[in-house]
């Protein structure tokens, strides 16, 4: 354990966000998430809720604010819904960190499958809500 460092994130967790430079892309993924199919780098966070994780991982990882989106989500495939209670628990605990973090834009499957390719890592969860993944575009860490 390490003070100040939540317990939810996992030595390789930490490991894989210090070792992220600026635009690399992490992948919160659901449990029905492909991240094998899609990603060599996969680490496990089974059990864990993304909202919580968003809550352990945002105190300690800079999004990027040269992007107009640095955070996404999947679309509902055409004929299905979202249930938007997901989004707004993603939010509450992104705008702990980030109260001024811009609007999460939705992309289509595919095109959430592609990102996957390229990420640097996919962090697979206990997480069951339907579209449940999230993607988070690392920034600069500001001098203090």
């Amino acid at each position: 354990m390490l003070k100040g460092i939540s317990p939810l994130i996992s030595p390789q967790l930490l490991e894989t966000l210090a070792r992220m430079g600026h635009g690399d892309e992490l992948i919160l993924a659901d449990a029905h998430f492909p991240g094998e199919t899609f990603n060599s780098n996969v680490l496990r966070a089974d059990g864990l809720r993304i909202a919580d994780l968003l809550k352990a991982i945002l105190p300690l990882y800079e999004l990027d604010s040269y992007v107009d989106h640095p955070i996404a989500m999947m679309a509902a495939v055409p004929g299905d819904t979202l249930d938007h209670n997901v989004e707004q628990a993603y939010l509450a605990s992104i705008h702990i960190t980030n109260p001024d973090a811009p609007a999460i834009e939705r992309i289509d499957r595919f095109a959430f499958y592609d990102r996957a390719k390229g990420a640097f890592a996919v962090v697979m969860t206990g997480e069951t809500a339907k579209y449940g993944n999230i993607l988070l575009k690392k920034g600069v860490t500001p001098i203090v």
